[in-house]
């Protein structure tokens, strides 16, 4: 019997990609916090304007490294929100491994958190799956 991964091992599978990831990013993801859920909440559901929780595998909160200089006091930190058990539904009809999938959702949640454009967060995806 196989046995989905769990909210801990999707964690260890993220930061293993941060880890490889580029040294002057993981610099700037230091003060940003990595959480994994099975879904995303109801305000986040509410805010993304979301059919179902099934719709989001990941989620960048927080403003972007070009905003940074002016944070309202009070602000929350920083998070990357991955979504497990959109994500396992996806690995499933894939066939991607695992890690290439975490991979895949959490560098684009980084590249928002850079403010990057989708083709500077395939080129970091790429440089972090080698």
């Amino acid at each position: 019997m196989l046995i989905a991964p769990t909210l801990a091992d999707i964690e260890q599978v993220a930061q293993a990609a941060v880890e490889r990831l580029p040294d002057q990013f993981r610099r700037h993801l230091a003060s940003v916090i990595l959480k994994v859920e099975d879904f995303p909440d109801e305000t986040v559901m509410a805010e993304m304007q979301l059919e179902t929780e099934w719709d989001l595998l990941g989620l960048y909160w927080g403003r972007h490294v070009g905003m940074k200089g002016d944070v309202p006091s009070g602000a929350l930190p920083d998070m990357i929100f991955l979504y497990r058990r959109p994500m396992l539904d996806v690995w499933a009809e894939s066939g991607e491994t695992l890690e290439l999938l975490v991979t895949h959702v959490l560098v684009h949640e980084v590249g928002h958190h850079f403010g990057l454009s989708d083709e500077a967060m395939d080129a970091i995806e790429a440089e972090a799956g080698e």
